[in-house]
């Protein structure tokens, strides 16, 4: 964690790039990687990501990476914050505009949107993901299915069997079944309405692209279709009267197109990834490591994962 002095310093060198009428350095809640703070000017605000003092700038904490994919979205149908301020000297930090808006998982955020608005939101949510993908990469190295699944078995495999009931079946029916790859896509890698800030029933900024990256895009959109059900959470979702199903939000996504090869292999490999996330967050937990009782409430919804990742693989195409 910052000490004053080192935020005071960074708030100096923000405030000698942005102007010295920008005032003190606010902490956002929320941020899940590096520190998220707003800074403001009169009616202006900015939002300032900085590599956490002493920590090295990689993975969640390379806020610079962060910063060349917003400029590379800049002008393209996908919305984004922009990019305003880049100091690569360490700690790194950038600035970008501040989006005013809401992010809402509607099935799992405490919330009281009118449900009509959150299912003009999440469909229109599957055209910016069609967009996402549709942006020119020129990428030839990606990760692949056959990788995806390798990383997601190690995580799952570091939880203990008692918090994974059938896992091990999953594992290997996944390993067995790797879809061949397709040309790989811009993929932000956590994406769903938690993770975009809405305006009305616009989707105004795309934001939280920690963990962006080339890869399949089924592996982005099965993600997505997750959050449709909150069958899909057991104790943690809610239903939401006429959200869109998964098959409706798959049909604005494709808008036309033929539907992708194996996406049932991609819908089994999203919930393994979310059983393997709660699992570890449920571990650290016991073991003292982060103390957080309302990780108790996930062992339903872990066992729902993977028995419908069960389900999903047993399908015959």
């Amino acid at each position: 964690m910052s000490t004053l002095t080192e935020v005071t310093e960074l708030e100096r060198r923000v405030r000698g790039r942005l102007g010295a009428e920008y005032g003190s350095l606010r902490t956002l809640p929320g941020g899940h990687s590096g520190l998220t703070y707003s800074i403001t000017a009169g009616p202006v605000s900015r939002v300032v990501k900085a590599v956490p003092p002493g920590q090295r700038p990689v993975g969640r904490n390379d806020v610079l990476r962060q910063a060349r994919i917003l400029r590379a979205l800049a002008g393209s149908p996908v919305p984004v914050p922009g990019v305003v301020a880049v100091d690569e000297h360490e700690p790194a930090w950038f600035a970008m505009e501040f989006v005013p808006g809401e992010a809402i998982e509607p099935v799992l955020d405490e919330h009281a949107l009118d449900p009509r608005l959150c299912r003009t939101r999440m469909l229109a949510l599957a055209a910016v993901l069609r967009d996402l993908h549709d942006v020119s990469t020129g990428a030839v190295e990606s990760l692949g299915p056959a990788a995806e699944s390798e990383r997601w078995s190690r995580t799952m495999r570091a939880v203990p069997t008692e918090l994974r009931p059938g896992a091990e079946e999953v594992l290997d029916a996944l390993a067995a079944r790797i879809p061949e790859s397709v040309p790989p896509a811009l993929t932000h890698g956590d994406f769903r309405l938690g993770n975009v800030l809405c305006q009305g029933e616009r989707p105004a900024a795309v934001v939280d692209w920690e963990i962006w990256g080339y890869g399949d895009p089924r592996i982005d959109l099965a993600w997505f279709l997750l959050f449709a059900d909150h069958r899909n959470f057991p104790r943690l979702g809610h239903a939401v009267p006429g959200l869109p199903t998964e098959q409706d939000l798959l049909t604005a996504y494709l808008d036309g197109r033929p539907e992708p090869p194996a996406l049932d292999w991609f819908r089994a490999l999203a919930r393994t990834k979310m059983a393997a996330i709660m699992g570890h967050n449920l571990r650290r937990h016991r073991e003292g490591k982060h103390h957080d009782p309302d990780q108790e409430r996930l062992p339903p919804t872990i066992a729902a994962m993977i028995r419908t990742a069960h389900d999903l693989l047993a399908r015959r195409p």
